[in-house]
């Protein structure tokens, strides 16, 4: 059974079977670089304290360095699922805090609590810890457009705040690496759609 391809539908399925497999791509070839960046990250707790950033994003030679900031007041709070050091779950309190009249002010993640109602009796001062990312609420397409903001600095208390559990210490494992398995998506995507057009072909020469 002889099957005549139609141009224009070809076209455009070959095109869209090409930019996933292109997109599968290029996820692999940023897990190689992201494991690059993981293998930098692991060794920064042990590094001396350095100066908070104050602009995102954050360098990967930063991430997770210690360091301290100054929180002259706290606009609001937010809260996040987060892990206590002593390894039990909740909601992580981040301060939106102000650092100046011309400071860009800064995010201090400072506990965890077990309920989203929680007051956190903490309001400002000199804080120490680790360098951070605010948490990551950007969708994969603006990521993949390259239309994402850059996640801002927020540093991740290693002191005890009152009515707070202490924050587990931040390492390498709490970065994402999910490249490969968005490669693997991308890939099937594309096997899919060749799939379905080689059905849609098929019963499209079939006689009635």
């Amino acid at each position: 059974m002889k099957i005549r391809l139609p141009l224009i539908p070809t076209l455009i399925v070959g095109m869209a079977v090409l930019v996933m497999i292109g997109l599968g791509v290029w996820q692999l070839q940023r897990r190689a670089d992201k494991e690059a960046m993981l293998a930098l990250v692991a060794t920064n707790p042990a590094k001396p304290a350095t100066a908070f950033p104050a602009f995102p994003p954050v360098p990967a030679e930063l991430l997770f360095r210690r360091s301290s900031v100054h929180c002259l007041h706290v606009l609001r709070w937010r809260s996040e699922a987060g892990r206590a050091a002593d390894g039990s779950t909740g909601y992580r309190y981040i301060a939106e805090c102000t650092t100046g009249a011309e400071g860009p002010g800064v995010l201090v993640a400072v506990g965890v609590a077990r309920t989203p109602d929680a007051k956190p009796q903490w309001s400002g001062g000199q804080i120490s810890g680790w360098i951070g990312e605010e948490p990551d609420h950007r969708s994969l397409l603006s990521r993949i457009g390259g239309k994402a903001m850059p996640l801002r600095p927020m540093l991740i208390a290693g002191e005890t705040v009152p009515g707070l559990s202490r924050l587990a210490r931040p390492g390498a494992a709490d970065v994402p690496n999910n490249h490969l398995a968005y490669a693997v998506q991308w890939f099937f995507f594309a096997a899919v759609a060749v799939v379905i057009y080689l059905l849609a072909l098929r019963k499209r020469a079939t006689p009635p």
